[in-house]
């Protein structure tokens, strides 16, 4: 009798609830300066795609220029992103925004935003930096978008 107690206890035990998220084959990239998501520019951008990647269980991840903040040591950062099947790309600082057009045009199947500065073209968003709401809605918009 304890026996069958003891089985009918474990098959109708409730599940646990599940302790990791189960993300979709998706990801949205940021790529900033060498102060990471800690910057003025990119902590707004990072709590957007953060939020997003919640809801939408799209994953996000960054990556700073270490060395010197040109245009020309930015590409190769913006490159390694592409290239880590980012659906979406942001650029957040004066560097990495100037890198966006040449890598852009090498990736078009990949998405582009830059934000505060830049130039649109097929698949390159400009998102403007001065208002924070303004941000926050178009980096959201832009991470959840992946999510289909």
């Amino acid at each position: 009798m304890i026996a069958v107690a003891g089985v009918l206890a474990w098959v109708f035990w409730p599940d646990p609830e599940p302790r990791q998220r189960e993300y979709r084959d998706a990801t949205a990239c940021l790529l900033t300066d060498e102060k990471g998501i800690a910057g003025p520019e990119a902590a707004p951008v990072w709590t957007a795609m953060s939020g997003a990647s919640a809801s939408s269980l799209v994953r996000v991840q960054y990556l700073a220029v270490a060395g010197p903040q040109t245009a020309g040591n930015a590409t190769t950062y913006l490159n390694s992103l592409a290239n880590s099947k980012c659906g979406v790309v942001v650029a957040v600082g004066a560097a990495q925004v100037a890198a966006v057009p040449d890598v852009a045009r090498t990736y078009p199947a990949v998405r582009f935003a830059t934000v505060g500065g830049g130039t649109a073209a097929a698949n390159v968003q400009v998102i403007p930096g001065g208002s924070a709401d303004t941000v926050r809605t178009e980096i959201t918009r832009l991470t959840e978008s992946l999510a289909g």
